[in-house]
C-alpha cells in the first residue's frame, strides 16, 4: 500500500504519458481499452483536446473481447478507422486490460501493418506506471522507427524533446522558441507544434536538447545512430516562480518537479542550498548529493518534515500531503500532478 495516495489526486499514468507525445504528429492512436482509460486521457491528461484536434480512439473493448484477446476485432476497428481519416501511421497504446492478458505487442503490430498498409508502432504502457515511462517508451519507439535516414544538418538548429504538457503545462512551442532563439536559428520540439516529419529528419539537428528524463532514451539513440549532440536544459520555468525563487536568499530549499525542471531552477537560485526531489524518473548523471527520489506520500511528508527546509518549491497540490508544515511554499506548478497549465 505504499503508493496510495491518500490527499493528492492521482498521477498521470503511462498511457497518458504515450499519448501526449503522439497527439500532434499526424497518426491514428489507439487506446487499447474499454473506454475508461480514454476517458481519462482526453478529460484529464490531454489539455490540447479542446484546441487542437486528433484521431485518439478508445478501442472499445467488450467484456469478453478483452477477455479472450480479440485481437482481431481491434484490428477490424483500426482498419474502418483508417479508412475514414487521412493518417501517416497508426499508434497502439497499452492499458492493464493487454497487460493482465499478455497482448502480443509484436503480433498486433504485424497484423495492424498488413490490413492497414500503414507503419505501426505500439507501446507497452500497462496504467500501473507514471506517465515519463508512458513518453520514454512512446519517445524511443518513434524515433526507432521513423528516425533511420541520415540527412544534412543545420547549423544552430536544436531540436527539444520532452517538451510535453504533462511536463511543461504548455500547449504550444511559443515559449520555448522564444526562449532559445537567442541561440538558435531552428528550434523544434518534438510533437509540439510540430509532426512525424521533424521526427523523420531529426539527424538535420545540430543538437538534441533533452528538458525531461522521458527523452533521455531517444536522445542517446540519436547520438548513437547518428552522432548528434545532446544538452540539458528546461527553458520554460514559469516566470512567477522563477520570480519568487531569486528572492530567496540563506535558506535550505527544496524543489519537487520533473528533474530537468528541478535542476534548471536550483540553477536560478543564488545563496541558498538547495535540494531537488522528484516522483518521476531521475538520471542519476544530473543528480546532486541530497537529490531524491520519491515514491509515496509518506517518504514526500517524511523529507519536507525531516530535512530542516525553510520552503519548499513544488506543485500546489503536493502541499495536501503535508499539511502540518508550517515554512514558505512556492508553486511550481506540473500538469501532470495538478492538471494545472502553465502561466508564462
Amino acid at each position: 500500500m505504499k503508493k496510495l495516495l491518500k490527499h493528492i489526486s492521482p498521477l498521470a499514468p503511462d498511457d497518458s504519458g504515450a499519448c501526449s507525445v503522439l497527439y500532434e504528429l499526424g497518426g491514428i492512436t489507439v487506446i487499447c481499452d474499454a473506454g475508461g482509460c480514454a476517458g481519462n486521457v482526453c478529460g484529464f491528461d490531454e489539455p490540447r483536446w479542446f484546441t487542437k484536434p486528433s484521431a485518439l480512439f478508445s478501442a472499445g473493448l467488450r467484456d469478453m473481447d478483452a477477455i479472450l484477446g480479440r485481437d482481431d476485432r481491434l484490428v477490424e476497428k483500426l482498419t474502418k478507422v483508417c479508412s475514414q481519416v487521412d493518417a501517416r501511421f497508426t499508434a497502439i497504446i497499452g492499458t492493464p486490460v493487454p497487460a493482465v492478458i499478455a497482448t502480443d505487442y509484436k503480433a498486433l503490430r504485424r497484423m495492424s501493418e498488413k490490413r492497414t498498409g500503414l507503419p505501426c508502432i505500439t507501446v507497452n504502457s500497462d496504467g500501473t506506471e507514471l506517465y515519463d515511462k508512458g513518453e520514454e517508451k512512446a519517445y524511443y519507439e518513434l524515433f526507432d522507427r521513423f528516425a533511420v535516414e541520415k540527412k544534412e544538418i543545420i547549423p544552430r538548429s536544436v531540436g527539444v524533446i520532452g517538451a510535453t504538457p504533462l511536463n511543461t503545462g504548455l500547449t504550444t512551442a511559443e515559449s520555448i522558441i522564444n526562449a532559445l532563439s537567442g541561440e538558435y536559428d531552428r528550434i523544434t520540439c518534438f510533437g509540439l507544434d510540430s509532426g512525424l516529419d521533424e521526427i523523420i529528419n531529426a539527424s538535420q539537428f545540430e543538437e538534441i536538447m533533452v528538458i525531461a528524463p522521458s527523452g533521455e532514451r531517444a536522445a542517446r539513440l540519436m547520438e548513437e545512430r547518428f552522432g548528434t549532440r545532446v544538452r540539458y536544459g528546461y527553458p520554460c520555468l514559469p516566470e512567477e516562480t522563477l520570480r519568487a525563487a531569486r528572492e530567496l536568499k540563506d535558506k535550505k530549499i527544496l524543489v519537487v518537479h520533473e528533474q530537468m525542471a528541478a535542476n534548471a531552477l536550483r540553477e536560478e537560485i543564488r545563496g541558498c542550498e538547495v535540494v531537488c526531489a522528484s516522483w518521476f524518473g531521475m538520471e542519476e548523471k544530473l543528480c546532486e548529493a541530497g537529490d531524491k527520489k520519491i515514491a509515496s506520500e509518506e517518504e514526500l511528508e517524511e523529507l519536507i518534515a525531516g530535512g530542516g527546509f525553510d520552503a519548499v518549491i513544488a506543485d500546489e497540490f503536493f502541499r495536501r500531503a503535508v499539511r502540518g508544515w508550517k515554512g514558505e511554499w512556492i508553486d511550481f506548478p506540473h500538469y501532470a500532478v495538478s492538471g494545472i497549465e502553465a502561466r508564462n
